[in-house]
Parts: structure tokens; sequence; C-alpha cells
């Protein structure tokens, strides 16, 4: 995929993504911890997350890049079983700093964020005989619709919309771009690699990091922008 742009081989390519991702996953949760002290006491939380989402991302980039393709997928999705909800939840947080939000908000975003990454996973895997990689990028977007449905038009936006609080909307609005543009490059990855005629690792695995890259790093970097913005 990105081979031919730069006359790097597959492999050497993907190891050299692994290992530039996980070294910005580790100086972006250093920075975030930081900067806990630097800003509203309301925002510690948020920051506090986003400095979790990127060192326990980094710590998963550190054994996949020793890793074979079956170890890797396996590897990958303990990750985001655990970084992409607590990204979710992120966008509650930030709502929680600002304003009411009920607690359904938490659930439904957390349950829709979970099942889809089981379904993503059972179709990588093969786990489960009955779902192959098209049943499982299918059911992995159709949870993905419906978080997207919740923070654009559900209670989560419309809590958003009720807040008057300047640094909280613009936070929120960025995140939910993220969850919605930033996020589809992981099913991209996904069907590059798997409805091509055969499974290409090597392509997976790049796109994979790159979405990584945007979308655990990126978050942080909105929400310390979002505490600056609150913090007199």
């Amino acid at each position: 995929m990105f081979i031919n742009l730069i006359g790097m081989d597959p492999s050497t390519l993907t190891g050299f993504t692994f290992f530039v991702v996980n070294m910005a996953l580790l100086a972006s949760a250093l920075f975030f911890w930081l900067e806990r002290d630097n800003v509203n006491p309301k925002w510690k939380t948020s920051l506090t997350v986003s400095g979790l989402v990127c060192f326990i991302a980094a710590v998963h980039y550190f054994y996949m890049r020793g890793s074979d393709g079956v170890e890797t997928v396996a590897i990958r999705y303990i990750d985001w079983l655990i970084t992409v909800p607590l990204l979710m939840i992120e966008l509650y947080i930030v709502l929680l700093a600002v304003t009411k939000v009920s607690s359904s908000v938490f659930q439904k975003l957390l349950g829709y964020t979970a099942l889809m990454l089981v379904f993503g996973y059972l179709g990588e895997s093969g786990a489960v005989a009955a779902i192959n990689s098209t049943t499982g990028f299918v059911g992995g977007m159709l949870f993905w619709g419906l978080a997207l449905r919740e923070i654009w038009s559900g209670e989560a936006a419309e809590a958003n919309a009720g807040s008057k609080n300047a640094a909280g909307q613009y936070a929120y609005d960025n995140l939910k771009k993220i969850v919605t543009f930033g996020w589809i490059i992981y099913p991209v990855g996904y069907a590059l690699g798997y409805f091509g005629g055969g499974v290409d690792m090597d392509v997976v695995n790049q796109v994979y990091n790159l979405a990584d890259f945007v979308n655990k790093i990126l978050p942080g970097v909105i929400v310390w922008a979002a505490a600056r913005m609150d913090t007199k």
C-alpha cells in the first residue's frame, strides 16, 4: 500500500510504523499527565484518561512489534477493548465536566463500542465459525453507527447543546468528528486486508497503526486545548 511511495520493504515499513507510533504514544501520555496540574481541576479527569489511553496503547505496541500475525491481532484487540471504550467515554467525561448528563449516555457509549470491537475481533480471528470476516465487519459497522447516532443526535448531543461552556462544546464537537472521520480509518484497513482476495497483514497493520496514531493522540490534544481554554 504505502510501500511504493517510499521504496521500503513491506515488513520493514510495518515495523517502522510500530516503532514510530509506540514512541509517539509514550510521549503523548507523559505530556498529558504533566499538563494535569496546569489546567482547571474539572479537566484533570479528562487529561488523565487521555494519558491512560496513550500509555496502555504504547505498552501493547511494545509487544506487537515483536509478535507474529496471529498474536498481533489478539494483542491489538486487547488494547482496543480497553482504550477504544475509554476514548468514547471521554465524550461523556467532557460533558460531565461542564454540564449535567445522564448515566445512560455512559452505558450506551460503553456498550456500543464494546460490541463493535467484539464483532471486529471475531471477524478477524475466526474464533467463532458462524462469524466470518464479512459478518464481523457488518456487525462492527452496525454498532459504530449506533454510537455515532448517539453522539450526533442522541442524548449526548442534547446534553452538549444545552451546555453553556464554550470549551466543553469545543472538545465535544471535535471529539465526535474524530469518532466519525478518524475512526473510519479502521474499517478501511479491515476492508483492504480482508476483502482483497487474501489477507495482507502488512497492509492491515500499517493502516491500523496510522489509525491509532490519529485516534489516540489527537483526542488528548483536543481535550488539552479545551482545558487550556477553560483555565484562567
